[in-house]
């Protein structure tokens, strides 16, 4: 018999190794997605975010869609552990502080669910996206989550190891590493991130997927078809001791030693139980196969589950202090990389500002600005992968976190699709370099009392020069006159809405030129 055990149990042991495996492979993935501004990640892996369950809905995948219920059915939540990003984060985070749990005797320990907790903020999440209220249900999704995370606090650290690579390289003669500038996309955005990753810092810290289990909805809507799991951990009655070993180290708190049960709505698949059980009490088999408990079998000592649940009680404000003083300094460390107060220590830079636009102007790729919103899920992968740095969260309230174009550092090239081939949900569907040409996404405006031509009295023609579309010309502001100077007008019906004239205008600190967007985009 022992034997027997000892054998079943290096089952289950790979099947945690194969698990642990393909999410840290996973998870390497999308850190890189989101921070190698090479492009070559979501080149050859941006799959991996097509099949996050969110952005297939939305995208109306229905295969993904499909797919994903269908392998939850099968196996349980292996979604939460292997492919979305945010669950593997949490339990990297859950895995760093596995020692200081143990150490300060803060061991997991079964919860009942918190079912007015799990429903109440799905319905919030159902309500905000009827309601077209995509910022608030972006602030919820598990993906957008992590997204914002790695764009906002992980991209700048590999920016500046970059950057660090470069410096060195540039001093020993070499120009392998280029040079790349980090800056605050949107502040807003930023204070969001950083709070977020605190709250599920803090929680995965301490009692592990109680974020998974408590606020996220996608893992409410697979709860509701991994309690019909065919193959799941279920308690073999006749070898457990009751020990609690496994509820001890069950990061979802869905084991119930006490009764011999485990809530299959709450179990993310992560095969720890099978793992910590020394004597084969649960094994991973089909539904069908569960062996019944005993009476005598179910008893436990009261008082030790509760010590384990007071133990878990305990407050720790000096690690609290410490990750918000990190996540402060990191906002600072940024705040500071992006000033350039002088441009060659000669004269002060006047940067550009960002104009008041009546309508935002969206990727190229986009049918309108309202079904654009409608299925941004504010993840953030278009805006770290634009090269140009063009795309940014918005600011605003009704559109906050999802992306907009503005051209204050550069303008969208003719040549680039980089976010129709990175987008996850469909909102930017994918188009080819020749396909772009011929779409038009807004409409420049010149105004004439900030046109250098009229205020300082200089020739200029920047903005017709390098018009790609050729929609700008320079006409005489006084066509009786030959000698007199020549002011640009546009011609809306060429005008691609790319931004080049108003990023080259050297008007300051608005450009004379600027792009409304259209609500509605339109193709030659």
């Amino acid at each position: 018999m022992e034997a027997v055990t000892q054998t079943s149990q290096k089952h289950w042991l790979m099947l945690k190794k194969i698990r642990t495996a393909l999410a840290g492979i996973v998870f390497i993935l999308f850190m890189l997605m989101f921070m190698d501004f090479s492009g070559l990640a979501t080149k050859w892996f941006g799959w991996l975010a097509k099949i996050q369950f969110l952005p297939a809905v939305l995208a109306l995948n229905a295969g993904i869609v499909i797919l994903l219920l269908l392998v939850t059915v099968l196996f349980g939540r292996v979604y939460c552990s292997v492919i979305c990003p945010l669950g593997i984060f949490q339990d990297v985070i859950a895995r760093f502080f596995k020692g200081w749990r143990k150490k300060h005797k803060k061991n997991y320990t079964w919860s009942p669910e918190k079912k007015w907790l799990r429903y109440g903020m799905l319905a919030v999440f159902i309500v905000a996206i009827v309601l077209g209220v995509n910022a608030l249900a972006a602030l919820l999704a598990p993906y957008s989550s992590f997204g914002r995370i790695a764009q906002n606090l992980f991209s700048p650290v590999w920016i500046w190891g970059n950057n660090l690579c470069a410096w060195i390289a540039e001093k020993c003669g070499g120009y392998a590493f280029a040079h790349k500038e980090v800056w605050i996309k949107s502040l807003p955005t930023f204070i969001i991130a950083s709070v977020t990753f605190v709250v599920i810092f803090i929680l995965a810290a301490r009692n592990g997927r109680t974020y998974c289990n408590t606020i996220c909805p996608v893992g409410t809507v697979l709860s509701f078809f991994s309690r019909f799991a065919i193959f799941r951990p279920v308690f073999n009655a006749s070898m457990c001791k009751s020990c609690h070993l496994c509820e001890r180290n069950c990061k979802a708190s869905c084991i119930d030693v006490a009764n011999k049960k485990i809530d299959y709505s709450r179990c993310v698949a992560c095969f720890d139980c099978l793992d910590n059980c020394k004597f084969g009490g649960i094994k991973y088999r089909p539904f069908w196969k569960a062996l019944p408990a005993k009476a005598e079998e179910v008893k436990v000592n009261a008082n030790e589950a509760k010590v384990n649940a007071a133990s878990q009680n305990s407050p720790d404000n000096g690690r609290r202090a410490f990750i918000g003083t990190s996540a402060l300094a990191l906002g600072a460390l940024t705040v500071k990389a992006q000033e350039k107060k002088v441009d060659g220590g000669l004269a002060a830079v006047i940067g550009k500002q960002a104009p008041e636009r009546s309508v935002p102007v969206v990727p190229f790729g986009a049918l309108s600005v309202k079904e654009f919103y409608q299925h941004c899920t504010a993840c953030q992968l278009c805006v770290s992968q634009c090269p140009n740095d063009v795309l940014r969260p918005s600011m605003s309230l009704e559109h906050l976190m999802q992306p907009e174009m503005s051209f204050e550092r550069g303008w969208c090239r003719v040549e680039c699709n980089k976010c129709s081939e990175v987008c996850p949900s469909g909102p930017i569907k994918h188009y080819s370099i020749e396909e772009k040409t011929t779409m038009h996404i807004g409409t420049a405006h010149v105004d004439l009392d900030l046109c250098i031509v009229n205020r300082d009295g200089v020739s200029c023609g920047n903005c017709a020069r390098h018009c790609p579309a050729g929609a700008i010309l320079m006409v005489r502001k006084d066509p009786s006159d030959k000698d007199s100077l020549r002011i640009p007008t546009v011609n809306e019906n060429k005008c691609l809405g790319c931004g080049a004239c108003e990023f080259l205008c050297p008007s300051r600190p608005f450009s004379a030129i600027r792009v409304n967007g259209l609500n509605v985009h339109r193709r030659d």
